[in-house]
């Protein structure tokens, strides 16, 4: 198996590995706003260095890395100056200059980050030779970023990030011209709530100082953020906790801060509170530091949605009472949310100055059974001007995150030419160089976060999509169209060989690790994919025992996802590891459906096994999010967000009727309930309510529950709207009453089983003379089976014996008997999916 993967994954990305390097192009990271190139490029064999003050040690250093630097003598001349540009855009911190000739290098900077910059775009312009000489690219740079301050804020709900993962980020960072990272991981208590005002214990505030070297040495700020909201007392003493804490954050080299007010309810939302403690903390840190960055504030009314259109409310107190310098953060018009003009100016005039763009891509805290691996796009290119910064909230996978950073870095320093699909591609190379396009093939597939309560969507399998639109619905109308079978079944092949292509080439092994559930979910969909196509294939030709085998196959793959899924990535939230969900994945599962329709079909045409949705609700945020559930538990994924119920609203989940209900557990948080009522109902129109619990328990566990219960709800009984978090909402399971095991055989649902095991036997009627086809697989591979056909009298004539699998016993075989006798031989037992009688 191993072997045949292998050639496989040379012969479908045997172009990954003799891609020709395109010398005579030059590829600028990020693309440069204005780039001339020479005609002949300028040979040297030394560079002397000419400075007007002493050299940035970083920029210096990747100067070295790349040129034949001396300090004296003979060589070309590289000449570096320090000014402010003409232009507001050559004023910005990292504006630069630089040009190449043979009569020397020229490069004009703002600061020490502009030549840092140019340092970065020199060294892509150079390349060894094989007699030791250095060729550059002749050119002429004029550069500078659209957006000040650029990069991410690891803002996630989940497990921060590492330490090692940071380290890297922040040279990542360098590399791509980014300069900003904000450090506020909700999960960190020193961050946040409980301990936001006490000292980091030693280890880990000489992390953070390292941290701030390692920012420092890539010219990015690091930004420390506290978030103190959640149980702040609006006094003298926790103003002085804060002054306190950032003293602390500035002896570890902190010299830039943060204040989040975000997902927090209750008095320390009060935004004239908040105002008067941002603007002290303004004259009484920030001023007196002299060398301390502008404020940062994320506000609770962070986004359009969930903001108070009214004037003079939230927002406009901001505005009006802030210190103008304080940067406000703004996620757009929902949480989740592509960042447009027209939303851009909505805020900007409420908050009189410019938004600091918080955009939540490709963070995935509220999908961390998916990966967003996914072009960054949803971007207007003419906001450069109405934004004052722009960072991206990643995924808690930091070298998977990479992905989506890329394309921040390109769209935030040159607006005007981002293209996001070319971006996507540069990244896919930049970040796995050794095998792009296998990266690229397991990106496409695994970039939409599925159904979820923010009702965000993004593109996946973009070429597939049509395809797979096209060859469903020729086979729905009973067509079977080969070419784009062909198509279809080589991209399965394709989506097999990543993993392994990826495994075998990368040396970036923590992107590996992090993604290794979703690589191997990746390499059975791809299998299922192929036995499906198979499956369908036979069908078409009327191969019935083949299409058998094919279902057989394909299930069983659909089964080891299953175990996947609920085995690996097990958090607390979204548990489970979701890859291909756009297209891929429900394409393999409408192949199996359409199949088993076709194979137990007797001349109609009716759709079986159809299930309600497991979440029962009206609120609509929440009708959109997916069921946390498994074989005994279904509840929702907790929600970091504040969460309304208007009047009459409720929140539920309903369950199978083979199913009794044996325990309800809630966590509602922060939350005043003394306006719900908890009630259960077996049929969702006649309701009781539960007696014991208390009702101002935000928390609670019920373990006795009528046994025709079906449905369970939270609903709002008072008159007004109601706000809550919701934590946890669960209700744990049992199978119910045990069905008769030979219904099974008739239910036309090919993946509910009757087992028989070894020394029983099944009877099957034939009251109607009719043919009679058994669906059956065995419990190892030697199974065999025996088919007797019984007389009126008893006797037993065996018309049948072999292995088992798509059995079909015409008129003839079965011709007087009443009933048909199957049995496993040997010691491993039978499983009879279904009998059609026909």
């Amino acid at each position: 198996m191993k072997i045949r993967h292998c050639l496989i994954a040379l012969f479908l990305f045997g172009t990954i590995f003799t891609v020709p390097v395109r010398s005579q192009e030059v590829e600028l990271i990020p693309q440069p706003h204005q780039f001339v190139k020479g005609e002949k490029p300028v040979i040297v064999d030394r560079v002397v260095l000419r400075s007007e003050k002493k050299w940035d040690a970083d920029a210096l250093h990747l100067i070295r890395e790349s040129l034949p630097i001396v300090s004296s003598g003979t060589g070309l001349p590289l000449t570096v100056s320090f000014r402010k540009g003409t232009t507001s855009e050559m004023k910005r911190s990292g504006a630069y200059t630089l040009s190449v000739d043979d009569r020397g290098i020229r490069i004009e900077a703002v600061d020490d980050r502009g030549l840092f910059y140019a340092a970065q775009t020199l060294s892509k312009l150079t390349t060894p030779l094989s007699d030791g000489r250095i060729s550059i690219v002749a050119c002429s740079v004029r550069d500078y970023p659209d957006v000040l301050y650029r990069g991410t804020v690891e803002g996630f709900y989940g497990e921060p990030w590492s330490y090692e993962d940071r380290i890297e980020q922040l040279r990542f960072y360098g590399k791509l011209k980014l300069n900003t990272y904000i450090y506020g991981p909700k999960d960190d208590p020193y961050h946040s709530s409980p301990n936001w005002r006490e000292a980091y214990p030693a280890k880990e505030a000489n992390q953070i100082r390292s941290l701030v070297e390692e920012a420092n040495r890539n010219k990015v700020d690091f930004v420390w953020a506290i978030h103190p909201g959640k149980d702040i007392q609006w006094n003298r003493q926790d103003s002085s906790a804060i002054l306190h804490k950032f003293d602390l954050m500035y002896g570890l080299g902190v010299r830039s801060f943060a204040v989040f007010f975000d997902d927090i309810a209750g008095e320390g939302t009060n935004p004239e509170k908040q105002a008067g403690l941002l603007n002290y903390i303004q004259q009484e840190f920030v001023a007196r530091k002299k060398d301390v960055n502008p404020l940062i504030m994320c506000p609770t009314e962070y986004n359009k949605a969930w903001s108070n259109p009214k004037r003079d409310t939230y927002l406009d107190i901001l505005g009006n009472r802030l210190h103008p310098s304080i940067h406000i953060m703004w996620t757009g018009n929902s949480v989740i949310s592509d960042i447009t003009k027209e939303g851009l100016e909505w805020v900007n005039e409420r908050l009189k100055r410019p938004a600091y763009v918080w955009w939540n891509f490709p963070v995935s805290d509220y999908v961390r059974d998916h990966l967003l691996m996914g072009a960054a796009y949803g971007l207007d290119s003419d906001i450069s001007g109405d934004m004052s910064g722009f960072v991206s909230n990643p995924m808690d996978k930091a070298e998977a995150s990479k992905v989506g950073i890329f394309g921040v870095a390109m769209y935030a320093w040159n607006m005007a030419e981002y293209d996001p699909q070319k971006a996507w591609e540069q990244a896919c190379a930049f970040v796995m160089p050794e095998a792009p396009l296998a990266f690229e093939t397991f990106c496409s597939h695994n970039s939409d976060p599925g159904f979820n309560y923010h009702r965000y969507r993004r593109e996946e399998s973009a070429e597939t999509r049509p395809v797979a639109e096209a060859f469903l619905n020729a086979l729905r109308d009973g067509r079977f169209d080969t070419e784009k079978a062909a198509e279809l079944t080589q991209t399965f092949h394709r989506v097999r060989a990543t993993p392994e292509v990826m495994n075998a080439k990368s040396r970036n092994r923590r992107l590996l690790e992090q993604l290794h559930p979703w690589m191997l979910q990746f390499e059975r969909l791809g299998e299922a994919g192929i036995t499906a196509m198979e499956m369908v294939g036979a069908l078409a030709n009327g191969r019935y025992g083949v299409a058998w085998n094919g279902y057989l196959r394909t299930t069983a793959l659909q089964d080891s996802m299953l175990r996947i899924d609920a085995s690996m990535n097990q958090n607390p939230y979204q548990p489970g590891v979701k890859t291909g969900s756009k297209v891929l994945t429900p394409f393999v599962n409408e192949l199996v459906r359409l199949s088993a329709r076709r194979l137990l079909s007797s001349g109609t045409s009716d759709d079986t096994g159809t299930t309600e949705a497991a979440l029962y609700t009206d609120q609509e945020k929440l009708m959109n999010m997916p069921a946390k559930e498994n074989k005994n538990s279904i509840g929702y994924t907790p929600v970091f967000e504040v969460l309304t119920l208007k009047p009459g609203q409720y929140i539920g989940v309903r369950w199978e009727m083979q199913k009794v209900a044996k325990r309800f557990e809630f966590n509602l948080p922060y939350s005043n309930v003394s306006w719900r009522a908890m009630e259960w109902s077996a049929d969702g129109k006649t309701w009781k309510t539960f007696q014991h619990i208390p009702a101002d328990a935000a928390k609670g566990k019920v373990e006795e529950i009528d046994s025709s219960a079906r449905y369970i709800r939270m609903r709002n009984q008072s008159d007004q709207n109601q706000q809550f978090y919701l934590s946890g909402f669960t209700v744990t399971t049992a199978d119910a009453a045990q069905v008769d095991e030979e219904l099974k055989m008739y239910d036309k649902n090919l993946n509910t089983v009757c087992m028989v095991a070894p020394g029983t036997s099944v009877e099957i009627p034939n009251d109607r003379n009719e043919e009679i086809t058994l669906f059956t697989s065995g419990e190892k591979e030697r199974c065999v089976v025996a088919i007797e056909g019984c007389n009126e009298a008893g006797e037993r004539v065996l018309i049948y014996l072999g292995d088992p699998g798509y059995v079909l016993l015409d008129r003839k075989k079965i011709d007087g008997f009443c009933k048909l006798v199957v049995t496993p031989c040997g010691k491993s037992s039978l499983f009879v999916h279904e009998v059609r009688i026909r």
